[in-house]
């Protein structure tokens, strides 16, 4: 018996410890790459292979859903696609600054056909009156920008019973992208969905535990959870509606200077003060997925500065995880349809 206990807990131990390996040599190596590319040094030197047309497009006559719209990347977002004559929907929780964001782009811009519509993102109720909403429009949706996301520190549950960071980041921005499908294949064959994921989720595999039910809660460990389930969403909306029409995209924005890092990451963002890259930079990959011919991209693909970039770090043993992403899709699915 004792010899059993002692073989029991060495194994126990090896696994523990490669456990440990594994999540050290994530961080590290993600540490390093992220660094050398994701900085606005990166930036600038990435940008040497960037083709000034590929930005040159108009796109009057098509409508541009962006969430998250009143600040950051996504303000970045709404009016850069604004100045190339879309019609931009921008959709943010909080109605005055929303509004505020909605003057600066018409005035910015001279484009009259910016609008807001105001649907906080952490609630499935509330996402389904918005699409409800915008579907008696009758528009069709050209392209879907997946940007609103937050980091909340503090373990903290919604009035649906979700946690919060995985009720805005994941339940969010699948429900938003599900209920507006039917909008989506109107515009077909030129229609986009576009989620603003981080180079973050390289830090970890994919896991069912969506909500962070086991150990003790980590803030930034849930975001890369979080975003590593977009990465993995965004290859099975590839593949599940290959024949409506619609592309699928996920991208890196890299390290950006934005109100959302300042507040989640104080400590990150005084680090690489100077370092980090602008919010216009953070969008830049954005905007050239909205406007490349579709023939010129890889719908399921993740993208970082204007390139299709690697889902998985090497020797990080991430890549295996993304086959629960079914079932994963399937709980998603059954939390959406039980809220009214």
């Amino acid at each position: 018996m004792k010899n059993a206990t002692l073989h029991f807990e060495f194994h126990i131990s090896i696994t523990a410890l490669i456990m440990f390996l594994l999540k050290t040599w994530r961080a590290s190596a993600f540490g390093v790459y992220g660094y050398l590319n994701f900085t606005r040094n990166g930036f600038l030197e990435h940008s040497k292979k960037f083709k000034p047309e590929d930005m040159e497009i108009r796109i009057e006559g098509k409508n541009c859903v962006v969430t998250g719209a009143n600040s950051g990347i996504g303000f970045a977002t709404a009016e850069a696609l604004a100045s190339r004559g879309a019609t931009v929907y921008m959709v943010c929780r909080n109605k005055e600054k929303g509004e505020t964001a909605l003057s600066k782009i018409q005035s910015s811009t001279g484009n009259p056909n910016v609008h807001l519509e105001v649907c906080d993102l952490l609630s499935i109720s509330e996402i389904k009156s918005f699409a409800s909403r915008f579907s008696s429009k009758d528009v069709p949706v050209h392209v879907l920008v997946n940007n609103a996301g937050l980091m909340e520190h503090k373990r903290i549950t919604t009035s649906e019973g979700f946690e919060l960071n995985f009720a805005v980041n994941v339940l969010g921005t699948y429900a938003t992208t599900e209920l507006m499908l039917p909008l989506l294949e109107i515009a077909s064959p030129d229609a986009r969905v576009i989620t603003v994921s981080s180079g973050g989720m390289y830090t970890t595999p994919l896991t069912s535990d969506l909500q962070f039910s086991d150990g003790k809660f980590n803030a930034a460990e849930q975001y890369a959870r979080n975003k590593r389930v977009q990465v993995a969403l965004t290859e099975k909306w590839a593949e599940m509606y290959k024949n409506k029409g619609i592309g699928f995209y996920s991208m890196h924005p890299g390290w950006a200077e934005t109100p959302g890092v300042a507040k989640s990451l104080p400590d990150f963002n005084k680090w690489l003060s100077g370092k980090l890259r602008t919010s216009e930079e953070g969008a830049d990959t954005v905007i050239w997925l909205a406007l490349q011919p579709k023939e010129k991209l890889v719908s399921g693909g993740f993208y970082f500065d204007r390139a299709e970039a690697p889902k998985h770090l090497k020797f990080a043993a991430t890549r295996q995880s993304h086959a629960i992403i079914g079932s994963i899709v399937d709980t998603l699915r059954s939390l959406v349809v039980s809220k009214k």
